[in-house]
């Protein structure tokens, strides 16, 4: 494995952990010998980030190595998906705001793709948005043209977000007019599924108070199944996506679900 970086500029233990589960992702596995190669540092540093990324449930060491953690109740930390596919994240942000109406009241769900969606509500006029995500909520309430309702629970930690029963029982007094949800898993057998449980049943309490319920998932989770299912694909009325195969989108559409590609 040949670094790309011909330099000798040091980066943060964070920097180097990310850019692991990176070539983690892209080779499914790596050895410590490859990655001390790779960012010329010692066997010792190599071993001690990748016990951090394990105890992060990121991914799972091996002897002299580490692979990708493929088990259905893997999720990444919210820190760890935001670098993820972002341009494709952005292209699916641009196609959801076209859906949204002055005066419109909304469902924002959790996550990086959700995230990138609040970011262009800015133009938008008297919009009001139910959220569950700290870190959305504290980007829309700078802007006074969208009313901000602010869903409660228990924080999940390292995921910046409130799931639980006080949000839920708030959700089923409301009506929305649209609800856009952030998925893990997207297939035409198990519909759109999450690594939590508990996060499920939030998800589910939002799409019971959507007229209209739209998904936005990047193509890399097309045809994956993740643990928990929190809608069957009749439940959705449209997703969209950067990509798809065409055979599958015609699978879906058989199944009336509309879908939205650039």
């Amino acid at each position: 494995m040949n670094n790309n970086s011909n330099n000798k500029e040091i980066i943060f233990a964070e920097e180097r952990q990310q850019i692991i589960l990176d070539l983690i992702k892209k080779k499914k596995k790596v050895t410590v010998p490859e990655l001390m190669d790779y960012f010329k540092v010692s066997g010792a540093t190599i071993r001690n980030d990748l016990r951090e990324l394990e105890k992060a449930r990121l991914l799972i060491r091996t002897h002299g190595g580490a692979m990708l953690n493929t088990k259905a109740g893997f999720e990444l930390t919210t820190r760890h998906r935001e670098v993820q596919n972002i341009k494709e994240k952005q292209i699916i942000a641009t196609l959801a705001k076209d859906l949204v109406e002055n005066g419109d009241t909304i469902i924002l769900d959790t996550g990086t793709t959700v995230y990138e969606f609040a970011k262009q509500l800015g133009e938008k006029r008297n919009i009001t948005a139910v959220v569950n995500d700290l870190e959305i909520a504290r980007y829309l309430e700078e802007f006074t043209n969208i009313n901000l309702i602010f869903l409660g629970g228990t924080i999940r930690k390292h995921f910046h977000c409130t799931v639980g029963p006080a949000g839920i029982r708030m959700l089923s007094e409301l009506t929305v007019d649209k609800a856009f949800l952030g998925v893990n898993g997207l297939s035409l057998t198990k519909g759109a599924t999450t690594p939590d449980i508990i996060q499920a049943e939030t998800k589910k309490a939002m799409i019971a108070a959507a007229n209209k319920v739209i998904l936005l998932c990047d193509s890399s989770k097309i045809g994956k199944n993740s643990f928990a299912q929190f809608a069957k694909v009749h439940e959705l009325d449209m997703v969209i996506t950067d990509a798809i195969d065409e055979n599958m989108k015609k699978d879906f559409e058989m199944a009336g679900v509309e879908i939205i590609t650039p």
